[in-house]
């Protein structure tokens, strides 16, 4: 396996594993192995597309470095913060932004490498692929602020 079909992998593991982890938050679940598998294989995702060509600091880099940064924060608001407090929101604004991300480049790569999808927006600007990458945000942002109003984990036993 090559690392492209690596990191391609990882990236997808990742997408499952964070909606599964959403909609089991959603549901009312607490964190668990989804979120951890979530978690890894996204900081994963992030990590291997660095040394990928085209090499230098250019957009799929700088989403990158910023899903990392998202990352370690909800890692530590999730691991070391028990999400007490503002650690809730926190985490889940920085798990939520860091999994749309992922998917951004999913549909990015989706529409740049499938025909069909080429055929519809060969530059990425026109409009199958505006609406495609707005449903998507729409769709984070909903599920974000439910989220937020619905997600209280259990207290900490003491």
């Amino acid at each position: 396996m090559t690392l492209l079909q690596f990191h391609v992998a990882i990236s997808l593991i990742g997408i499952a594993s964070g909606l599964i982890a959403i909609f089991g938050l959603l549901a009312g679940y607490p964190p668990g192995v989804w979120t951890a598998v979530f978690l890894a294989s996204t900081v994963l995702t992030s990590v291997t597309g660095f040394p990928l060509p085209p090499y230098g600091f250019d957009p799929p880099r700088a989403i990158g470095v910023l899903s990392l940064v998202l990352l370690a924060v909800a890692i530590l608001a999730l691991y070391a913060f028990d999400l007490r407090g503002p650690w809730r929101w926190i985490y889940i604004a920085t798990a939520v932004t860091a999994l749309y991300l992922n998917v951004f480049v999913g549909v990015v790569q989706a529409f740049g490498k499938i025909a069909r999808l080429n055929a519809l927006a060969p530059t990425q600007t026109e409009a199958p692929f505006v609406i495609a990458q707005l449903a998507v945000l729409t769709l984070f942002v909903i599920f974000a602020a439910i989220l937020i109003v619905r997600f209280h984990p259990a207290p900490a036993s003491t």
